[in-house]
């Protein structure tokens, strides 16, 4: 679809808003005062009031029905033609009263229907009201510049002062703040930064002052990338929606085409009046009108996608979150997914004999000593767990895929995995054996070659991670881990979490082949990743899922991002998008009923126009009041 289309389609500039929104007033005021007057003066008066209330209506019954046929080269005419046929028809029949009662009715409808689906795009629209415009930047000289967010470059370097909204990404080079993060990760709580912390554009600052340098251009930045996905999410409408949108004209041209057969039958068939069988015919049109079934899912679809906003949860677009409706197979990432992301000590084991609590100190010192001079991952976690007491000065071999050692006080001493050690005791076998059940990795403390320590390690699951799985197996959704990690490390994991299927041992470029073969099985699959390598897998997946702390591919390719790496907040949305389901059926059953209704009721000439317009626009109201029901927290 061109733009110029689009803009045709769904114009409703605030200019025209307004000016649509004065001439109802002015409308109803002249409809009233016609009640009031002579015979003639109330016939002048509700005509005008009928003209001015039906701007709107009638500027899109008329004008965009030939704007937008002309586009598409086809005859494709707007529901409101229908309205605007009906009300000529009263008039051309003298019910002047009528006419006007149906206009102000349906036009009244008509902007509750602009303010609901405003109000439904007002949390994820109001994001661009965060978006900063200004810097201080820092130049050569020392002096500060205060110029344009765009201008910036990477590398440049700005000052950011308390109460400052951070302009870009970057990374603080100097300066103690706390920053509210609330924008971009959810977080309730001000989050401390130092030197070497990132920052990102649209937070705000605290108490503070620091100096950060620019790490990317303003495209590129996590905000700009929210503010895309706010804009594809209220163009990406689900299939439900496009269907909808697609039988809208065939049903209006079904109904012009029906009304004529209708005024015969009833004329020549039911032997009717003429101007009985016309006021009739004028009823069908009103009471057939779509305008109910056209709002049956993108304010609901809307409402639901600003809540998950508010939330921190960004959809790339409706059909995503109707498609969550439907999972059958979800499938996560083990590193910064299901587990914390970083490895912590979770187990200190002494042999036996070890039993001389200095002794058992004096190797904590040794260690804590060896690691400080390795850069290996497990170092982190072994010096966050172990408090020395002495300082040790060691010369430490690092020999690459066996560990770490050193001489001391005429000992050897060696850190390093299993598998490196010989004459290994079977009390530390079966330790090891313990430990490498629950997936730790484990790591031998050995003096003189003889084992002493072993120290297991573990990426821990998230709290979050256990009620998330155990969620979506009460719903029969088939859940899936998918790991580089070794298939004991793996199975461990995946027992402890209830997993149904695990699979380790995983190449980056596997992964992909992994999310083809569960979509041969299942009819919608989701991915739950944050790294580089589970790119191919979310560009696969039906519904990829990003966390926000991952990297910036997980988050360009993906369908949905997290923007906390919460867990819990995908039950909320796939519980979201049940409830999304169900009210867009509810609404959509109810609209049609009620068009049936008075189809039925108009034939035994059981209603007249008031009340078919009125029945009519309340039931479009209702289907939109009952969308709304979305921007609730559920």
């Amino acid at each position: 679809m061109d733009k110029s289309l689009k803009h045709t389609e769904h114009k409703h500039s605030h200019t025209n808003f307004i000016l649509g929104v004065s001439f109802f007033i002015a409308g109803l005021l002249l409809y009233i005062i016609a009640f009031f007057v002579s015979p003639v003066a109330a016939i002048i008066l509700n005509v005008l009031a009928t003209i001015l209330a039906g701007y709107e209506v009638i500027l899109e019954g008329f004008v965009d029905t030939i704007k937008v046929s002309r586009a598409r080269r086809r005859f494709n005419p707007s529901v409101h033609l229908l309205m605007t046929l009906g009300a000529l028809g009263a008039i051309a029949i003298k019910e002047y009263s009528e006419a006007a009662l149906l206009i102000l009715i349906f036009a009244a409808a008509h902007f509750l229907e602009i303010y609901a689906q405003n109000k439904s795009k007002k949390e994820i629209s109001g994001l661009i009201k965060l978006n900063p415009t200004k810097a201080r930047l820092i130049k050569e000289d020392g002096t500060i510049e205060i110029v344009e967010v765009a201008s910036l470059k990477i590398g440049d370097q700005l000052k950011v002062l308390n109460g400052d909204q951070v302009p870009t990404d970057g990374v603080i080079l100097s300066g103690i703040t706390t920053i509210d993060q609330a924008s971009i990760t959810g977080e309730s709580i001000p989050v401390d930064k130092m030197a070497g912390d990132e920052v990102y554009g649209a937070t705000i600052n605290g108490e503070g002052t620091f100096i950060m340098e620019v790490s990317k251009n303003s495209e590129d930045t996590v905000f700009a990338k929210i503010l895309l996905l706010v804009e594809e999410a209220q163009t990406n409408i689900s299939k439900t929606a496009v269907l909808i949108k697609r039988i809208e004209p065939i049903y209006v041209i079904s109904v012009l085409i029906i009304a004529p057969l209708f005024f015969l039958f009833g004329t020549y068939i039911m032997n009717w009046e003429m101007r009985d069988s016309f006021y009739r015919t004028m009823v069908l049109l009103i009471g057939a009108s779509p305008c109910a079934l056209a709002v049956t899912d993108i304010p609901a679809t809307l409402s639901a996608i600003s809540n998950l906003a508010k939330r921190g949860v960004l959809f790339k677009g409706g059909n995503y979150l109707s498609n969550l409706s439907d999972l059958e197979a979800i499938a996560f990432d083990k590193t910064g997914t299901l587990t914390m992301g970083h490895p912590a000590v979770t187990d200190v084991y002494f042999v036996e004999a070890l039993s001389n609590k200095d002794k058992q100190q004096e190797l904590i010192d040794l260690t804590v000593a060896m690691e400080l001079q390795s850069n290996h991952p497990l170092s982190k976690a072994i010096l966050e767990n172990f408090q020395a007491q002495m300082q040790i000065d060691i010369q430490v071999t690092n020999t690459l895929g066996v560990g770490l050692s050193t001489n001391f006080n005429g000992h050897q001493y060696m850190l390093g995995k299993p598998g490196v050690f010989a004459n290994v005791s079977d009390e530390i076998l079966n330790i090891r054996t313990k430990y490498e059940e629950d997936g730790k990795t484990i790591i031998f403390f050995a003096e003189d070659n003889v084992v002493l320590m072993v120290i297991a390690v573990l990426d821990e699951e998230k709290p979050c991670a256990q009620p998330s799985i155990d969620y979506f197996k009460s719903k029969g959704i088939h859940t899936v881990l998918i790991t580089g990690d070794t298939l004991r490390t793996g199975t461990a994991i995946g027992k402890k979490l209830g997993i149904d299927e695990v699979r380790a041992e995983v190449l980056p470029e596997q992964k992909a082949e992994i999310i083809k073969d569960l979509k041969q099985k299942y009819k919608i699959v989701a991915m739950v990743g944050d790294g580089v390598n589970d790119a191919p897998a979310l560009v696969l997946a039906d519904i990829g899922v990003a966390m926000g702390e991952g990297t910036d591919i997980a988050i360009d390719v993906s369908d949905v991002v997290l923007m906390k790496n919460d867990l819990s907040k995908i039950v909320y949305t796939h519980r979201l998008a049940k409830k999304l389901r169900r009210i867009v059926w509810e609404n959509i059953i109810f609209a049609m009923s009620v068009v049936a209704l008075l189809m039925i009721v108009n034939i035994f000439g059981l209603i007249n126009m008031s009340w078919a317009v009125f029945v009519h626009e309340g039931s479009t109201v209702l289907v939109l009041l009952n969308g709304l029901r979305l921007l609730k927290k559920i």
